[in-house]
């Protein structure tokens, strides 16, 4: 899409995501991050949780995979986030991610939009809100989405 083709209120290309302990498993070995939490039913089913949830930073990356499709290289060199965790995912969740312009700020010769991002469960409960924001220069448009 054309910068000039992006406007406040535009939705962007939302996800949907099966969480997996085999996928946070592969996640706990890329961040070499072997919390019990995150990979030993045992474990997790004695703790305040109940079982075993999602790297934060996994479900983030959802989060991400959605901004670097609206916005391709832009997101992935200018992009940033200012998030909340709320709630955990968990094995067998359905993550739906979300997001929506909600401000084109013009300075100077770079773009400024700032996106609010969702990521939710199937009971509409949230596990990560917030924004995006992302900044290109206005000489560059981004191509098919990117």
């Amino acid at each position: 899409m054309k910068l000039t083709e992006i406007q406040i209120g535009q939705n962007l290309p939302g996800r949907v995501k099966l969480i997996t302990q085999d996928e946070i498993n592969l996640y706990a070995r890329a961040s070499r991050d072997f919390n019990p939490i995150h990979i030993d039913p045992v474990f997790a089913m004695q703790t305040a949780a109940k079982g075993t949830i999602a790297h934060g930073m996994l479900v983030l990356a959802y989060v991400s995979q959605m901004m670097t499709e609206a916005f391709g290289e832009s997101w992935l060199s200018g992009g940033s986030f200012n998030i909340r965790f709320k709630a955990p995912a968990r094995p067998a969740d359905l993550l739906t991610i979300q997001g929506k312009v909600e401000e084109i700020e013009k300075q100077g010769l770079q773009t400024q939009i700032v996106c609010s991002v969702i990521c939710s469960n199937q009971n509409n409960e949230a596990n990560i809100t917030g924004e995006a924001v992302v900044r290109f220069n206005n000489v560059e448009e981004m191509k098919d989405g990117h």
